[in-house]
């Protein structure tokens, strides 16, 4: 991505424009003078609060006559996360030990200057944060949910079908100056004929029609009488214009209709099923919905919203089943196309790795004053607040903001920054921290997702807002079987409801759980894809699906239309948020990872940016307006003056590109991929066994767990000599047990940040629709919101 405006950053040096890096490979080589230093991936130690960072890493030097030197260097640094970009910023970094065990002391010495003279002009190096993901320690999660897990009504079709849902009841309301009703609270746009008592239903290519919502519905033959009196009409105008260029599809789908939480499994014709080497399972290969059989047992297993439910056969019921699964599901090897269902497996690494990437916040540092502009709370009618169950809260129900009242005072979470007032319409100004009673509201409660919002005030009056997956739908729970992301609380939370004097009625609903298309995708950090498309003011969507079987990715496409506006295609909302976006084709933890363009009608503030991130946010490219002023931010290159660096909110450099002191860039040695051992040797893996490097060799060695022990240098504290922090270590023949745990991360984080990569390189689009028209996989799964 060519960065076209370049933002004046207070650094060292002429920032020169450059585009935003991937993650380049490892390991990585850069020149210090006649000097080639190639250092190998990191391999981590500690990660506390995603912020103090303690790592190693192998090293391979060479001077000017061409001697390979082999070592380690131990490093401490700070990390800046781009959660949107799926980068870190690894900055300030601090040699703390050297080790290089196969030279003599002089020359070690001489090799700690050169590591360290690389890392003081170097300053910071850019990971993916999948593999930093991967390699971290895996802490008990600090914000587990109990989410409720009620299965909901799942249907099971054969033919390309839909399925029809109301939010509770049907509400039905005039449609215009037409005789005709339309169900105000459907997912799908639904006329009633009261004098003929029919419905009507347009899927996107063609009218169907229904005695009742519950069916049987047909091809109409013709739309509902009195359409063209509506489609005049100007809030209907993106009917209007779906209905003049219908898709192209000769397919009736099936209708499945629901006034609760509900799924539909969708196959192509007779399921049909393909084993798993390795294990006992089997799963469907002729939908897109993840659906298994154990044969043991013979029951089958069916994951929504990342949650596991059983059955003995697909005719229900189906009881939750995430805690008891066979361990079958662990032993899923990655090379299946059915993986993608790991990180919802309790106690997989995928699982763990999904688990964690949620807790890391995204963060803004913005100016308190200027963030506040252009706030606005809109209301249907007179505010209108409702008691929290179990404190002393109550939130406002009559608009899709969160406003939270604290006892006489007023707090507003708009676009995952903190606003504080004394009434609740405003002005509204920013809040310097937040109530910490507002951390007890319990997930049964429609705002729920505020409480992973927090906002503190720096010394220089700058406010740092931030959040985690939690404010847009996504939880951590389970963590007594081993934690797993859940998408939704699985609480049905009412919509409301507005009726003006005049005009159209008002239907806001809440946060739904099912009926979403829920898959968590590791390589996109995707979760609740397909949320379907409808504006906050009750419009109506129709989405396609496609999935790549390749990339394990889920694209969705949409338009959504109604009386209150309609959308384009790729169109999505977030009711967590009440933001929407056109452009963008799934919902993720951190938002849209396709996101064009964003705007939240209750605040009036919009974005346009490659990563969809916080609309107040400091990373990639980005477009932001607040109040009528637009900023345009980037990352930039670092005071090196290399051209494929990146530059964090907080003024990390990245290092990575060619520039005054040399070049770099990702680089593979004869030596091949390298590891740094906690004992002070360098190991290295090949055809399945470990070698271990001494006296300038390579020699064969066996893994004997538990071998991690350190021998002490001739002097110094922690086996270092001298002052140049250099260490020897007492030869082994034994190759320490935690270098499998540390190659088995290194080969997951670079399967998913490739795999990531492919889905950015590819735009999110999957290969075609997987079943006649797209509706197989598509209309069971999209303009759902139930």
């Amino acid at each position: 991505m060519r960065l076209k405006t370049l933002l004046v950053l207070t650094v060292a040096a002429q920032v020169a424009a450059a585009a935003v890096p991937e993650d380049a490979g490892w390991p990585r080589e850069v020149k210090v003078g006649p000097t080639t230093v190639t250092y190998y991936e990191p391999q981590v130690d500690s990660w506390k609060n995603f912020k103090d960072l303690q790592f190693r890493m192998a090293l391979d030097i060479r001077g000017a006559d061409g001697k390979q030197v082999i070592g380690i260097g131990e490093i401490h640094a700070l990390t800046d996360v781009d959660v949107d970009q799926r980068t870190v910023v690894i900055h300030d970094m601090r040699v703390v030990n050297t080790s290089f065990p196969s030279v003599d002391p002089q020359t070690a010495k001489r090799m700690d200057e050169k590591f360290r003279q690389f890392i003081a002009n170097h300053k910071a190096v850019t990971m993916s944060l999948d593999r930093l993901v991967a390699a971290a320690n895996k802490p008990a999660p600090v914000h587990e949910v109990a989410v409720k897990n009620d299965p909901p009504k799942i249907f099971v079709s054969y033919q390309p079908s839909l399925l029809l849902q109301t939010d509770g009841k049907p509400q039905l309301a005039p449609a215009g100056k037409s005789d005709l009703k339309f169900v105000l609270n459907a997912n799908w746009p639904v006329f009633l004929d009261p004098k003929a008592n029919r419905y009507y239903l347009f899927n996107g290519a063609q009218w169907m029609s229904a005695s009742a919502l519950e069916g049987p519905w047909q091809e109409s033959a013709a739309p509902p009488p009195g359409l063209h009196q509506v489609l005049n009409d100007p809030h209907w105008a993106g009917l209007k214009k779906a209905v003049a260029s219908p898709e192209k599809s000769k397919t009736v789908p099936a209708v499945y209709y629901s006034s609760g939480p509900a799924e539909i499994i969708v196959f192509s014709g007779k399921p049909t099923y393909s084993a798993i080497p390795g294990t006992e399972l089997v799963y469907a290969n002729n939908t897109d919905a993840d659906l298994f059989v154990y044969s043991r047992t013979n029951a089958y297993y069916y994951l929504a919203a990342g949650r596991w439910f059983r059955a003995a056969s697909l005719d229900g019921p189906w009881t939750y089943a995430t805690p008891d699964l066979p361990p079958d599901f662990a032993r899923i090897p990655l090379d299946s196309p059915a993986s993608r269902v790991l990180a919802s497996v309790p106690g997989t690494d995928e699982a763990k790795d999904a688990v964690l990437m949620a807790q890391i916040p995204t963060t803004a540092t913005i100016d308190p004053v200027k963030a506040a502009k252009g706030v606005k709370v809109a209301y249907d009618g007179q505010p209108q607040f409702a008691p929290i169950e179990h404190t002393s809260l109550q939130y406002a129900t009559n608009t899709a903001s969160r406003v939270i009242k604290v006892d006489n005072e007023y707090y507003l979470v708009a676009d995952g920054v903190w606003f504080r007032s004394n009434t609740p319409t405003g002005p509204w100004t920013t809040a310097p921290s937040v109530p910490s009673v507002i951390y007890t509201i319990p997930p049964s409660s429609p705002v729920y997702n505020v409480t992973y919002v927090t906002q503190t005030t720096a010394p220089n009056g700058t406010v740092q807002a931030s959040y985690t997956a939690g404010y847009l739908g996504t939880f951590v729970t389970g963590a007594a079987v081993g934690a797993i992301l859940a998408n939704g609380t699985g609480y049905y939370y009412p919509p409301s409801y507005y009726y003006p004097p005049s005009g159209y009625p008002v239907y806001r609903p809440y946060s739904a759980t099912y009926g979403v298309g829920s898959v968590y995708n590791p390589y996109t950090g995707a979760y609740g894809v397909s949320r379907g498309v409808y504006g906050p003011a009750g419009g109506y969507g129709v989405g396609t699906a496609t999935y790549n079987p390749y990339t394990g990715t889920y694209a969705r496409t949409a338009s959504a239309y109604g009386p209150y506006g309609s959308g384009s295609a790729g169109a999505a909302y977030n009711p967590y948020t009440g933001a929407y976006a056109r452009g963008g084709t799934a919902t993720g933890p951190y938002g849209s990872a396709s996101y064009a363009a964003g705007r939240n009608p209750s605040t009036g503030n919009a974005a346009a940016t490659r990563q969809g991130s916080n609309m107040y946010g400091q990373w990639g490219s980005s477009a932001v307006q607040r109040g009528g002023t637009t900023t345009t931010t980037q990352h930039a290159s670092s005071a090196t003056g290399t051209v494929a660096s990146a530059q964090s909110s907080t003024g990390a450099r990245a290092v990575g590109g060619s520039g005054a002191r040399g070049t770099g860039g990702a680089a593979m040695t004869a030596s091949g991929d390298l590891y740094a051992g906690r004992d002070g040797n360098v190991y290295r893996r090949s055809n399945g066994s470990w070698q271990k490097y001494s006296n300038g060799g390579w020699s064969n060695t066996s893994v004997q767990p538990g071998s991690q022990a350190r021998a002490s240098g001739a002097s110094g504290t922690g086996g270092t000599t001298g002052t140049s922090g250099t260490r020897t270590t007492a030869q082994s023949s034994a190759v320490p047990q935690h270098l499998n745990q540390e190659w088995q991360a290194r080969e997951r984080g670079t399967m998913q940040t490739e795999r990531y990569a492919q889905t950015q390189h590819t735009g999110w689009q999957g290969g075609g629709a997987r079943y006649g028209g797209g509706y197989g996989g598509g209309f069971a799964h999209g303009g759902h919101r139930r």
